[in-house]
């Protein structure tokens, strides 16, 4: 029979940290840590496997499993001395998930589980404290309610926010006993009136129901969306662990908190949280009350009034943070933890390797290999790669002007400016609209997760560093300001009050989520400068990695930022988007409209200046370095006029007539034009225009290698074929034109033709390609096109439910399709290979700067990939991270 239930705490420990998989991370953390003999209160974990067969069951649970949890109940009970359901001296448990990746706040919990009628006043007279215990049944009803029952949160809100109305009170904890006491009853009049039955009383029905409950928000919305942002499989499914509970809300010398132990924004070895005294843990991260600071030195740092832990609870405070030394070491990363303190005593309810901004990440990585707690190459692996897109984007200048409306808490760093809105639909609306937004919220919840990654920024008016707003700012890499307490938010009217000041949705926002400044407008913003702890990884990421990386790119700016980025070339320069400028396109279209060869060879005369000037520019920049340049691609119908004065224009230019420009035209049409007359299939027909680009190439390169000294080595690419004797062809008409020139100029240099293997046939036909081509580029976007018969532009309608449904692991546009698209490139690689065995193999499509494709292009041995200039380095440290897998 399947075990499903493994206990922890109480001197047993039936699983470990090295048993995430089966007991999610929660799970696996909490008995590694009774393992190691921390105070973790007693408790069992349902495991990931059961998650499934929740599913397959409809739901149910069956008898094996009840039998499971009651062995599992009567070790805690054995731990404790308490009985659950015992009226006299209750058990009470918390239900909370746990999968093998961390997903904080998107899945459910239930604190104080275990309480009723009756066993509410055994616990106010074993604890001796009525309040404590009727605030510890009015939270666990509110939570109840909400999590299982699905009943309306804002309901049992408004009910407590008029309780304290009522008595002219602010805070929760100005509740007495017998307020409690009222409210309670009212909750449980609320749950009878929205569920039509009476709150469950039987401790049994309470323990299974948040059992399934926690089991289904695996699959709630925003777990789900979630996980398609972090590329979380579904199938993984989540734990659900259940364990006595500890009270942090039982008065003056009892707490709640969530720390660090490294800062997660900056990255200082320094430990770094929040607590709340008289509270539970849900009071903290839900932001409902703005908590207090860990030491000593973070609350003066902030300028706070109100006691750190280290000064309110010093004795306390220093056990925990032998406890934090403890868990670093152990766990050798910066970990997450949360805690609780009863009555003075420390009890450690959670630690996970935590959520950090890249910053972070990259300080921390780099520190602990220094200080020896981790190896270089250790360090190199716990970058996440796409993180580093968080470090290469602006940030405000300091000489702007600005207009502080208020400041809050520093909570996610970043700088960003945008509309503001007031809910994540909004957000999630305009910014598919293309409109960069500012999420504001009096704080955030779990069910905002769609809006927060839609928007440019987030701001809370409730919530601390550790809330759910900056935990999940943090992870997704987007500045965030919480806890502005001065601002006064009315959602449903949309609008911001602030000072006698207002902000309604649309007006500009900028946010600061470095100092915690919000401001009026949108603020300039200053380049990145990539040194310090990043220069510091990149220098240890080169020194492992095998694959070159280049750039796409086509102007000189785009090739600056790509050298600055580290890139080793350029592997892809479009040549068709020069042909756009407004000085040439008059020419582009004589040369398109021309009705012969003669007409042509006019309009590229005009062209040929105007081309070498910028591919001068461009080996300017790359002067020694590899540049390979795709002759004209796209069909000829993208730059054809539409409006009637450029028609006008182009006869001039022309000396011919209107309307003959226009039946010429009609002449061009495609019915499916990406499958039409473009690519080498241009070059066939009309090889006068790849002659001139290769001319422009070639006399541009020869004037640079004379000028710097360091000669450009062009690669020149001939796009879209399908067979050998088109790349025969053009190859003739390149290697022509480069004769010419270098007997023009009285000086040769290097360069290399090659071809684009973007058609299935090229890739079957490599062999036998590779005998004229001297280097293929994978052009991954036409070939998953081509491959998959999907059009790119029109994918979007329908490829994300084919992701939902299994049917492809990733949306194959943005990771390489491996089984299909990968299967043909590991075909191309060996048949080009066993022809030519030095042919220079590359990537060249939005793949180049995917993670998972670059290991998948290590895997079969290409030579570079290349990627947008400010992916560069995403691309190097996932080809460090590549390299280090295949050891």
């Amino acid at each position: 029979m399947t075990q499903y239930v493994y206990r922890f705490g109480g001197g047993v420990s039936d699983g470990g940290k090295g048993d995430k998989n089966l007991l999610g991370g929660k799970g696996a953390n909490l008995a590694e840590m009774a393992s190691i003999g921390l105070p973790v209160p007693p408790g069992f974990t349902i495991s990931t496997d059961f998650c499934a067969v929740y599913y397959d069951e409809g739901g149910k649970f069956p008898q094996g499993l009840r039998d499971e949890v009651a062995t599992g109940l009567a070790h805690i009970e054995g731990v404790t001395g308490k009985k659950f359901g015992d009226p006299a001296d209750p058990l009470l448990v918390s239900v909370r998930s746990g999968a093998r990746a961390s997903m904080p706040g998107m899945m459910d919990t239930v604190l104080n589980l275990g309480l009723n009628d009756q066993t509410v006043e055994g616990l106010a007279a074993k604890s001796e404290d009525a309040r404590f215990a009727w605030d510890s049944y009015r939270r666990f009803i509110q939570m109840y309610a909400d999590v299982v029952l699905e009943l309306d949160h804002g309901a049992f809100e408004e009910a407590l926010e008029i309780a304290k109305e009522d008595q002219g009170f602010t805070l929760d904890t100005e509740l007495s006993a017998d307020d409690l006491r009222k409210l309670v009853a009212e909750y449980k009049g609320l749950v009878e009136k929205l569920w039509g039955k009476p709150f469950p009383q039987d401790v049994h029905d309470q323990l299974w129901g948040a059992v399934g409950a926690v089991f289904g928000s695996w699959q709630s919305e925003r777990a789900k969306v979630y996980r398609r942002l972090n590329d979380i499989p579904g199938g993984w499914g989540t734990a659900v662990n259940i364990q006595a509970m500890v009270f942090g809300n039982m008065g003056d010398t009892s707490a709640t908190g969530v720390a660090f132990t490294r800062d997660p924004s900056k990255g200082d070895r320094a430990y770094y949280g929040e607590f709340l005294i008289n509270a539970q843990g849900e009071d903290v991260v839900a932001g409902i009350r703005t908590p207090q600071y860990l030491t000593k030195t973070a609350r003066e740092d902030a300028g706070a009034k109100p006691a750190s832990m280290e000064e309110a609870m010093p004795e306390v405070y220093h056990q925990l943070a032998d406890v934090f030394d403890t868990l670093e070491n152990h766990y050798r990363d910066m970990q997450d933890i949360e805690f609780t303190v009863e009555k003075t005593k420390l009890w450690m309810l959670q630690t996970r390797a935590g959520k950090r901004t890249a910053k972070a990440a990259l300080k921390i990585a780099v520190d602990m290999a220094n200080e020896g707690l981790i190896t270089r190459e250790e360090a190199i692996l716990r970058i996440e790669p796409m993180a580093l897109d968080q470090l290469l984007h602006p940030t405000l200048d300091p000489k702007a002007h600005r207009d502080v409306l208020t400041k809050g808490l520093p909570a996610s760093p970043g700088a960003a400016s945008g509309a503001v809105v007031f809910d994540a639909d909004a957000a999630e609306k305009k910014a598919a609209d293309g409109v960069a937004v500012i999420l504001v919220r009096t704080e955030t919840s779990p069910d905002d997760i769609h809006g927060m990654h839609a928007a440019k920024g987030i701001l809370t008016a409730r919530g601390g560093m550790t809330s759910h707003a900056a935990v999940v700012a943090r992870g997704m890499g987007r500045p965030c300001v919480s806890g502005a307490g001065t601002l006064s938010i009315d959602a449903k009217a949309k609008i911001m009050r602030c000072g006698g000041r207002e902000v309604k949705e649309g007006d500009l926002l900028t946010i600061d989520g470095t100092t915690g400044e919000v401001m009026i407008g949108a603020v300039a913003t200053v380049q990145p400068e990539l040194s310090g702890d990043f220069a510091t990884l990149m220098v240890w990421a080169d020194e492992v990695r095998r694959l070159k990386v280049r750039a796409n790119a086509e102007t000189p700016e785009d090739c600056r930022v790509a050298r600055e980025f580290g890139a080793e070339g350029v592997g892809l320069c479009r040549t068709e988007h020069m042909f756009f400028e407004s000085s040439r396109i008059t020419n582009v279209r004589q040369m398109i409209l021309a009705s012969d060869e003669k007409g042509r060879r006019v309009a590229l005369e005009k062209l040929l200046p105007e081309q070498r000037k910028d591919f001068t520019e461009i080996l300017e920049v790359m002067a020694g370095l590899p540049v390979t340049i795709r002759l004209l691609d796209p069909p000829l119908h993208e730059f054809l006029p539409h409006e009637e004065s450029e028609f006008a224009e182009v006869a001039t230019a022309a000396g011919v007539d209107v309307d003959t420009l226009k039946r010429r035209a009609a002449e061009l049409h495609e019915f499916n034009p990406m499958l039409g007359h473009r690519g080498c299939r241009l070059g066939v027909t009309y090889p006068e225009i790849y002659e001139m680009q290769a001319r422009a190439i070639f006399e541009a390169a020869v004037d640079v290698a004379e000028k710097s000294g360091a000669a450009p080595i062009p690669e020149v690419m001939i796009p879209l074929v399908a067979t050998r004797r088109e790349l025969e062809l053009m190859k003739a008409v390149v290697d022509k034109a480069a004769q010419a020139v270098f007997a023009e100029k009285g000086r040769t240099i290097e360069y290399l033709v090659g071809t684009m293997i973007e058609l299935p046939r090229a890739a079957l036909r490599a062999g036998e390609i590779a005998e004229v081509g001297e280097f293929f580029s994978f052009g991954t976007n036409d070939l998953t096109q081509t491959t998959l018969g999907v059009s790119r532009d029109d994918a979007s309608r329908f490829l994300g439910a084919y992701v939902e449904q299994g049917i492809y692991a990733k949306d194959p546009f943005v990771s390489i399709d491996v089984e299909g698209v990968g299967e043909l490139i590991e075909i191309a690689a060996e048949r080009g290979r066993k022809t030519r065995a030095g042919i220079k193999l590359g990537i060249c499509g939005e793949h180049g700067g995917d993670p998972a494709s670059i290991a998948f292009c290590e895997k079969v041995g290409l030579d570079y990939v290349s990627a947008s200039p400010y992916r560069v380095p995403i691309a190097r440290l996932a080809a460090a991270q590549a390299a280090l897998s295949k050891k």
